[in-house]
């Protein structure tokens, strides 16, 4: 039997592709169109998000990896960093500020995007409204432009679409955890579908004085307006006002030997996040074989904070340091971006091609404000900490930059099909990045203009039919002011060379399909290094120079999908060596902070079609360091959690159990002194009605 081809082949574009791909229809087993049938398996079995066309996952050469949310509601997860844990070497540095992960070693706290569209703001995703979150693991630029060095995050929000059930769900736990979430859909008319996810969640924490309030009301349409032509428009607000936490210091080396309800901010801290998101994308059928979309988005986010957190401890006096600050942020985002995606043959080689231009504007005004005399913000006893004493002086402006970014870029992409085991990918994007920044001030300003030119190419061999190995290389650029956008305008390093940072990956691997098709595994080994990265002149700090180095080694393994019956299986583990090769400042040799050596995650789930079934699962993480000097070791731990449920046709009610045997456990760390605990033991229950 010939082995299925590569094509973006989809139920919604089989009609759209018929003609060029008619043999293709033909080849490819039925089971594999109709993966996505079994509502239970945790498999994805095409994406877009590593190609931006409709794309089988078995022939992208890359690691890919995906998680379906609603697998995590049930342990109450809404955040980004604890849904990713156990992907294998992806780890999160995130703290109550906004979502920070590195992907092979490398942060990817900028690389973050919602059905394609750059999202990099600092604040908290709300997860309610997502579908599913995609991990491309490896630079992404050749697609997606600048930063994605270890790889990019991408959240595939909830669709309208015909003939969707509508679904009502509260939630209840420990630590007075409440919310209740709609889920509502609706078909006016045989061309438009209407969905409206809105909800809202209240909770406390194991934390002393931790509380948070999220809101979420994000409707969509998706409009057939023609025969040719869909629309498809999507708003999200989200609100996240929370109590910041910045964790524990770390004491001689370890995280402080404290009580995990230890906090040491004001009584008076807050932050409140606002974020707007509307979207729009226009498919325009041209002909059977071409479309042509246009994709809009606009973001904005208003952020206000007051947070007094730690900067130290003290051994003589047995106290913690701390800082306070506040900032009133505003964000605003445009990205435009028009495709032509096609089908053709040239002398018996089909082609899928890709091609599309994208305009990007950035705005960004942040406002900071520090204490005047940092006396005037008292230090707290280590084991006993009065939050009462709280800051009592005066505020001063420290910085009060406006920061425009605009971008474009053109990329063009073909993938390749050789003959019946041989597909050929090759892209290539070339960007141009400015980034202007003025301090209202110092009265100061300055702008950086860079451009860069990213390929990628990749081979996938199928010499068997549910084997498929690959090969690929890619590079990506980060330019200066391009990850947290916005530079320091004269500043010392700021007056020579801020040419991009590149960051190039080789990656082989295997994909495979077992048991009659219902377990697919992937074997990734790569090699990604980060070269002409910004360090300080030794003998003149005012001076950068683009000699540092930094590289990741690492072996990947995941597993998802159905052992046999109703008992499925999804999982995965990663071994690496993230460190830095070359430095001027004290960093050579270090391993990344933030980074495990080796993470894994197991979950097995049994579940019939109707009745009771039942969920378990283990998320191991090693050691860590809390900063890149690696002073402060995180050690490493397991996790064990477990939930039991029982659905019939409208309702679902589950109760899940976290951290079974109470694990005392690290989750992440922003700096030595910020070092956040992870969550005791918890119950969540869970109830849906489905109508």
């Amino acid at each position: 039997m010939l082995a299925p081809r590569l094509t973006p082949i989809s139920l919604g574009f089989s009609v759209l592709l018929s003609t060029s791909f008619a043999c293709a229809v033909t080849v490819l087993p039925e089971t594999s169109i109709r993966a996505e049938a079994d509502e239970d398996d945790p498999r994805v079995r095409e994406t877009d998000t590593a190609t931006r066309t409709a794309t089988s996952v078995r022939y992208v050469p890359q690691a890919i990896d995906s998680v379906k949310t609603e697998s995590l509601r049930s342990y109450g997860t809404n955040d980004l960093g604890q849904a990713l844990s156990g992907i294998p070497n992806v780890s999160s540095g995130a703290d109550t500020r906004f979502d920070s992960l590195r992907i092979r070693g490398f942060d990817a706290s900028n690389d973050f995007y919602l059905d394609g569209i750059r999202d990099d703001s600092q604040y908290v995703r709300d997860l309610h409204n997502i579908e599913r979150i995609e991990v491309l693991k490896g630079p992404a630029a050749v697609l997606y432009g600048r930063g994605g060095q270890g790889g990019i995050v991408n959240r595939v929000s909830k669709l309208p679409t015909p003939g969707q059930k509508s679904s009502i769900e509260a939630q209840g736990g420990s630590n007075d955890l409440r919310s209740l979430y709609a889920d509502l859909s609706t078909d006016p008319t045989d061309t438009i579908s209407l969905r409206l996810n809105m909800g809202n969640q209240d909770n406390k924490s194991f934390r002393d004085g931790v509380s948070g309030n999220r809101q979420l009301f994000a409707p969509s349409m998706s409009w057939q307006l023609t025969p040719e032509l869909n629309w498809l428009v999507q708003y999200e607000y989200s609100r996240y006002n929370r109590t910041p936490d910045r964790g524990i210091p770390g004491v001689n080396g370890r995280p402080a030997d404290v009580s995990r309800s230890t906090t040491y901010f004001d009584s008076g801290d807050y932050i409140d996040d606002k974020s707007q998101s509307l979207r729009s994308k226009l498919a325009y059928e041209l002909n059977a074989n071409w479309q042509l979309r246009h994709t809009l988005g606009v973001f904005k986010l208003d952020s206000d904070f007051d947070n007094t957190y730690q900067t130290g401890y003290d051994p003589k006096t047995n106290t913690v340091s701390r800082q306070h600050w506040q900032q009133d942020l505003t964000t605003r985002n445009v990205f435009n971006n028009l495709e032509l995606e096609g089908g053709f043959d040239t002398f018996g080689l089909e082609h899928r091609l890709l091609t599309g231009i994208e305009l990007g504007s950035q705005r960004r005004d942040p406002k900071l404000y520090s204490a005047r005399d940092g006396k005037t913000v008292p230090s707290l006893d280590l084991n006993q900490p009065n939050r009462r004493l709280s800051h009592t002086g005066s505020m001063r402006l420290s910085s009060n930059n406006h920061t425009e970014v605009e971008s474009r870029a053109l990329y063009v992409q073909d993938q390749l099909r050789l003959n019946d085991q041989w597909q050929l990918l090759g892209g290539l994007r070339y960007d141009r990045f400015e980034v202007d920044t003025t301090s209202k001030l110092l009265n100061t300003q300055q702008d950086v203009k860079s451009h860069s030119t990213s390929p990628r190419v990749g081979l996938v061999w199928t010499p068997l039919e549910h084997h498929s190995f690959y090969a690929s290389w890619s590079k990506t650029f980060t330019p200066a002011g391009g990850g947290l956008i916005g530079i320091t305008p004269n500043a010392a390093g700021s007056v020579n060379d801020l040419s991009p940072e590149l960051t190039k990956q080789k990656e082989i691997g295997v994909k495979s399909d077992w048991l009659d098709d219902r377990l697919s595994t992937t074997l990734a080994i790569y090699e990604l290094e980060l070269y002409n990265r910004r360090t300080s002149d030794p003998l003149d700090r005012t001076i950068t120079l683009l000699t540092g180095e930094q590289r990741s080694r690492g072996v990947e393994l995941t597993v998802t999908g159905k052992i046999v019956d109703n008992w499925y299986v999804r999982g995965g583990v990663g071994v690496q060596d993230a460190k830095v090769e070359k430095d001027n400042n004290g960093f050579e040799g270090k391993r990344i902070s933030d980074v495990a050596k080796r993470n894994a995650s197991l979950f097995i789930t049994w579940k019939p079609e109707m009745g009771w079934y039942a969920e378990t699962g283990l998320t191991l993480v090693g050691d860590r360091y809390a900063d890149n000097l690696n002073t402060v070791v995180l050690a490493g731990y397991g996790r064990w959690d477990a939930l039991a449920g029982f659905r019939q046709k409208e309702w679902d009610v589950r109760a899940a159990l976290n951290n079974i045997a109470d694990k005392n456990y690290y989750a992440s760390a922003t700096s030595a002194a910020q070092i956040q605990p992870g969550e005791p033991r918890s119950v969540v229950v869970t109830g849906t009605y489905s109508f």
